[in-house]
């Protein structure tokens, strides 16, 4: 069928490495960025950038970062939100105290910052595991919104403790609509995820991925365990800090300590699951799915109240996606533990093999 490596012969170590080897992805992949970057900001709504589009990327880019530290090196980590505020907060202070700071320089010192606090908080990783260690990143989230809340330097002194974020303006542009930021999200998460992706076909990758595997063993044959864990938490953390300045900048407006609750790196965490663990794809995947969610039930409710003439309250509604969120965790658990990403992957193995699928 249309998707067969058959005819397509590699010469040369670099095309045999690339980071797509089968054409067809990545023609799928340019089709992919060429309607993203060419045809979606001048076709969708202020409704669709603001509730979906940028929120989506967003999300992506924070799951993408816990997906480094959870699915390729194995390390539990539910302080992802916590990570995402000093990112946030950060990136706010450097644009504010440094005189002629860039926008995207204050970014990556947002991240840079989220990445030494995600090394303090990885100390921990090197004597305790599982269980334990998720305590321990989890005392990072209550430690980082109460610094940020006591601490009135993060937020420049403000009596409410709600900021107005920046304008963001890059080499004279000022990025103030809606597809505007939907454009500037979109390219830093295009350019982090392809820097993921090589990054876990590296010998880095591969040595969290030993880590993950079996920790005594990568050890035994000369992995340094505590640059290697260290590592995935800070490469981790960049990424939740960059993603939650998005967050701030592109998709609140505000910079204010009650957006980076726990319960962002709950959410954040089940993206991961449902999505796949251990996949750059399926952080995607996960992020789009529990993002659309939302939306499908009411829009379901919606169409259930009008065919039956029944009224339905939102508080039902509310209840009843934490309950398919819940439901949908326990059955990839249990049925696939690799998430709908694998499911992605076995049809594409299909595809491969036919007509003559196992």
């Amino acid at each position: 069928m249309l998707y067969r490596e058959a005819g397509q012969f590699k010469s040369t170590y670099a095309e045999d490495m690339q980071i797509f080897p089968i054409r067809q992805d990545r023609i799928g992949v340019i089709l992919l960025l060429a309607v993203a970057f060419l045809v979606v900001p001048f076709v969708a709504t202020q409704y669709w950038f603001s509730a979906l589009l940028i929120p989506f990327l967003v999300l992506s880019l924070a799951t993408l970062g816990l997906n480094i530290l959870t699915g390729y090196a194995g390390q539990i980590s539910l302080g992802t939100a916590a990570f995402m505020a000093v990112g946030a907060f950060m990136a706010y202070n450097a644009e504010l105290r440094i005189p002629g700071m860039p926008l995207l320089g204050s970014f990556i010192i947002g991240g840079l910052c989220a990445a030494a606090v995600g090394v303090v908080f990885g100390l921990p990783s090197l004597r305790i595991k599982g269980f334990y260690l998720a305590v321990a990143t989890l005392a990072c989230q209550f430690f980082v919104l109460w610094a940020i809340n006591r601490v009135g330097w993060f937020t420049n002194y403000s009596s409410s403790g709600v900021i107005s974020a920046q304008k963001m303006v890059i080499l004279g542009y000022t990025f103030d609509t809606p597809a505007s930021k939907y454009v500037l999200t979109l390219s830093i998460v295009v350019v982090l995820a392809l820097l993921a992706k090589n990054l876990m076909r590296s010998e880095t990758g591969r040595a969290f991925m030993a880590v993950r595997d079996m920790d005594v063993a990568a050890e035994v044959i000369g992995i340094p365990m505590m640059k290697t864990k260290l590592l995935a938490f800070a490469i981790s953390s960049f990424y939740c800090g960059v993603a939650g300045a998005l967050y701030a900048y592109c998709y609140l407006g505000t910079v204010e300590p009650e957006a980076f609750v726990l319960d962002l790196s709950f959410r954040v965490l089940f993206m991961v699951i449902i999505g796949g663990v251990g996949s750059i794809m399926g952080s995607f995947v996960g992020a789009a799915f529990i993002t659309l969610l939302p939306i499908f039930l009411n829009l379901a409710t919606e169409v259930i109240a009008n065919t039956f003439d029944i009224e339905i309250s939102h508080a039902v509604v509310s209840n009843a996606e934490l309950m398919i969120f819940g439901g949908l965790i326990i059955f990839f658990l249990i049925v696939e533990p690799n998430g709908l990403a694998r499911l992605w992957q076995i049809a594409k193995e299909k595809l491969r093999l036919w007509p003559f699928p196992h």
